[in-house]
């Protein structure tokens, strides 16, 4: 069943609320507050406690090695597939993972990396000769007015990177990765499909396309982390435990994915 515009905002409002900076400025929030109230010996000890746990937690998501310890086991879930010449696949579908639209300053839409990396990932199987078609799935995930949707501009990239306009199949119309299975499924009906996503995001991915009846093997790109989980502390530096924003960003991406497929899971769609 797909979201009504209402229950899409909310959902869209409800995932700010997992996000690790959501909670630093939660607290950050709570210590404002209790700041402007009069002094209070026990109020000040909060303070000094919400200070404390606001910055440990800051640090702790924008370090390169938490975030990798986060990100990295979803990453490993499934390894690269081993395909074989004669192997053999209805199609090869690509999710989408963001668009910009143009603006003032951005002269045309363009796809996030997310997208173009996993649009160049599915070309490069389609080359390789593994599925007749490429199917490019995702549609204006905005929450107000009207913005672009992301199939036909991977389409576009996908077209411009050498796959025939014929062999590229559209779903323009998902805005979540549950969305992303069932409008695959109207397209395609129950076929076996090479499943192309950035790897933090197939174990969620790939349960609801096998869910919809999908035949899938995963087929995983984009990586961030360099090393699986138990090598990761193999030639560590005192640069892993300083923070920076791409490590906000991975811990970020993991902490959403383990809580999609608990929701996904709860609710019944994987």
């Amino acid at each position: 069943m797909e979201l009504s515009p209402f229950l899409f905002g909310a959902y869209k409002l409800v995932k700010y609320g997992v996000y690790p900076l959501s909670w630093v400025v939660l607290l950050l929030g709570v210590i404002a507050l209790l700041s402007l109230l009069p002094p209070h010996p026990t109020r000040h000890r909060w303070i000094r406690l919400s200070s404390l746990i606001a910055l440990v937690l800051l640090v702790a998501v924008s370090s390169p090695f938490v975030a990798s310890q986060l990100i990295g086991p979803l990453e490993a879930w499934y390894p690269p597939p081993v395909i074989g010449p004669s192997d053999k696949y209805d199609a090869i579908v690509v999710l989408g993972g963001g668009i910009n639209d143009q603006g003032t300053l951005r002269p045309t839409v363009e796809l996030t990396s997310y997208s173009r990396n996993r649009t160049i990932c599915g070309v490069d199987l389609y080359m390789k000769g593994y599925a007749p078609k490429l199917v490019v799935t995702g549609g204006d995930a905005s929450v107000f007015g009207s913005h672009p949707k992301e199939a036909p501009e991977m389409k576009r990239w996908a077209h411009r990177l050498g796959v025939p306009e014929v062999a590229i199949l559209t779903e323009e119309e998902a805005r979540t990765t549950y969305e992303n299975a069932t409008g695959t499924r109207k397209l395609l009906g129950p076929a076996s499909i090479l499943l192309v996503s950035s790897a933090s995001h197939l174990p969620r991915a790939t349960a609801l396309f096998a869910k919809q009846g999908f035949h899938v093997t995963p087929a995983p790109c984009a990586y961030v982390s360099q090393n699986k989980p138990q090598d990761s502390w193999n030639g560590l530096t005192f640069f892993d435990f300083l923070p920076n924003d791409r490590a906000l960003q991975n811990s970020q991406d993991a902490i959403a994915e383990v809580l999609g497929i608990a929701v996904y899971w709860m609710t019944g769609k994987i």
